[in-house]
């Protein structure tokens, strides 16, 4: 299933979240523009807009209202990733140079925070007042999951429910407000808001698990960064959490956390045991499972080709490859 095929249904609608996107480019200002066309001119796959233009066809459809929910999604995840960038001091994002790396921190910085304003501008030209609460909320949620993940750095002690909670804010909310925004720009039902709020958290939950699967059975040039980066980086993901799981008492990532002598060779064999185990098959069963409730909460929902798009979007993620 291609993203061409997921994209088909709102096309022409995504074409103008891209525009929405380019003009946030045209600045007065030289450098902010040249740092702004080099974060915008890659387009991602563009789910979380996709999904918010489909939620938003259950009940009274606003496409104006749609396209600046879905142009300030993206620019808020674009947004983070530009901080997570100078979070994790990283030179390269999917095989580019990172504003980081091509000028300095606080210019990334600062370039995100514009970026956050341009979002909260667009969000308020869906003139809901709901809809802009949910955003204030989602960002908060987000920045918690990504403080969360950075305080617990080389943090030994986690358990999966704290694994669960942080990606939960970290990446599973902005999915869950496109389609709950989506759904609250059409004035949808209540029950229909809470289902594509439903759908969209679950399917969050999977496209993060499925990403840290990939962190390690991906491969490094599709993925933008080596195999293992975020163990590498201290960030406990949940194959390395049911590795821990296994060998309670003594394992390489334990050892890798350590103060003593090669890291990274315990680096090494954790991946190796990773990699050569029924792990990431576990791991692959859990967002499986996200994936079969985000498509049980759209049953409530009539039966469209639109409500098909949506079930698409959740097959997608289990299959991808970056």
């Amino acid at each position: 299933m291609s993203v061409a095929f997921i994209h088909a249904p709102v096309q022409s609608e995504l074409a103008e979240v891209e525009a929405a996107l380019q003009a946030v480019t045209h600045s007065d200002i030289p450098q902010i523009r040249k740092m702004l066309e080099h974060v915008l001119s890659t387009a991602g796959k563009r789910l979380r807009p996709t999904i918010a233009l489909l939620a938003g066809r259950f009940g009274e459809h606003r496409p104006e209202a749609l396209v600046a929910l879905a142009a300030s999604i993206e620019l808020l995840h674009t947004a983070t990733l530009v901080h997570d960038d100078v979070i994790d001091e990283s030179d390269t994002r999917r095989g580019r140079p990172t504003t980081n790396s091509k000028q300095h921190n606080a210019a990334a910085v600062m370039l995100g925070d514009y970026m956050f304003a341009h979002a909260a501008d667009l969000i308020c030209k869906t003139e809901r007042i709901e809809v802009v609460k949910l955003f204030s909320k989602t960002l908060m949620a987000m920045a918690s999951g990504e403080l969360t993940q950075d305080m617990s750095a080389y943090e030994y002690g986690q358990d999966t429910m704290q694994y669960f909670h942080r990606i939960a804010g970290k990446t599973a909310s902005l999915f869950a407000t496109s389609a709950e925004g989506g759904a609250v720009v059409a004035d949808s039902p209540e029950s229909w808001v809470t289902a594509l709020r439903d759908y969209g958290e679950n399917v969050g939950m999977a496209f993060q698990i499925v990403d840290d699967i990939l962190d390690f059975k991906g491969d490094a040039k599709e993925m933008g960064k080596p195999t293992g980066s975020d163990l590498m980086e201290g960030t406990i993901t949940l194959p390395a959490l049911l590795l821990m799981e296994r060998n309670p008492d003594d394992n390489p990532v334990k050892r890798f956390f350590g103060d003593g002598d090669s890291k990274s060779e315990h680096l090494a064999e954790a991946i190796y045991l990773i990699q050569n185990s029924d792990i990431l098959d576990e791991s692959q069963r859990v967002a499986d499972d996200f994936i079969k409730r985000a498509i049980s909460a759209l049953s409530v929902l009539p039966e469209s080709a639109d409500r098909t798009a949506l079930a698409d979007i959740a097959e997608h993620v289990l299959v991808r490859r970056s």
